[in-house]
């Protein structure tokens, strides 16, 4: 057994030295946000990757507890084309949400396990500058109709420089996905969308998209036919073959733009299996799916 646990130090020592003072930013989502012992692993993971000397920024979620809230609140979730609608109401329960529950409690986490985590929305230091989106128009009955559908938005600029101060402090930010428009509007914007832009400005060595599933799946039902890289230049194909869909759409696109932009690699990983990032980061096997560019092709 010891022997074994030296083997697993000896295979990751290479990757450590490759990845040292290099930054990653990392999307947790899916069920490590209502799973407290998912949470638990996943920030001890990423204090760990603090402490061999890796920047790790996190973005989060919150989908499924906006709308439990806004359940018990009495006010009932509605979706157009997978993006909630936002009006004012929903706006506050997100905001309250987003930053008043899950980013204090991912940052004191961080703190409980030896880091320094350091909370921020988007009108943190203007860090996240965007618009909203506009009304959809769609038929119904045969008539074109507009859906407005709120405070829904798009970033337009990321602005980094207070996050570079953080972590050249040893500090892990933890950013919601909360925008400002240039009239001081909340947006809310899709959180994979968001981590996608921030790893961009970084120019992040990677991006890490946690989702519920072990990364791209030609069968989502079979575990077993993982798609461990895709290369850019195949996504619109898959598209095509239905092989991405559904809420694997906005993950792979976000992902591709980051990688366009200059982000090295991006993961995307079962964020429910324990210590999965050590395992895609540090092993020579990886345990998700890998988007890379003509760039930075898997050795």
């Amino acid at each position: 057994m010891e022997l074994k646990r030296e083997n697993v130090l000896i295979e990751a020592l290479p990757y450590m030295q490759e990845f040292y003072a290099s930054i990653m930013v990392i999307k947790v989502g899916g069920n490590a946000m209502v799973s407290t012992q998912i949470m638990e692993d996943i920030i001890k993971d990423i204090v760990l990757l603090r402490y061999v000397g890796i920047k790790p920024v996190i973005v989060h979620g919150g989908g499924p507890e906006i709308t439990e809230k806004m359940e018990r609140m009495g006010k009932k979730a509605e979706f157009f084309q997978g993006l909630r609608i936002t009006d004012d109401e929903t706006m506050e329960i997100a905001r309250m949400v987003l930053v008043g529950n899950i980013n204090t409690k991912i940052v004191s986490l961080i703190g409980i396990f030896g880091g320094k985590g350091v909370g921020f929305t988007g009108y943190d230091g203007r860090m996240i500058l965007g618009h909203k989106q506009a009304a959809k128009r769609v038929l119904v009955d045969g008539v074109e109709t507009e859906v407005d559908i709120g405070w829904v938005g798009d970033s337009e600029v990321i602005n980094p420089e207070i996050l570079h101060i953080m972590l050249e402090k040893g500090y892990i930010p933890v950013i919601s996905p909360i925008a400002v428009d240039a009239k001081g509007n909340a947006l809310n914007i899709n959180a994979d969308t968001v981590a996608g832009d921030i790893a961009a400005a970084l120019k992040a060595k990677k991006l890490i998209l946690m989702t519920d599933v072990s990364g791209l799946l030609r069968n989502i039902e079979d575990p077993s036919s993982r798609i461990s890289r895709v290369n850019l230049d195949q996504i619109d194909s898959l598209i095509e073959e239905g092989i991405i869909r559904g809420g694997m759409i906005p993950k792979i696109k976000g992902a591709a733009v980051a990688v366009k932009s200059g982000v090295e690699r991006a993961h995307i990983i079962n964020g429910s299996v324990s210590h999965s990032m050590l395992l895609e980061l540090f092993t020579d096997g990886g345990v998700g799916t890998m988007l890379y560019g003509p760039d930075h092709p898997p050795v």
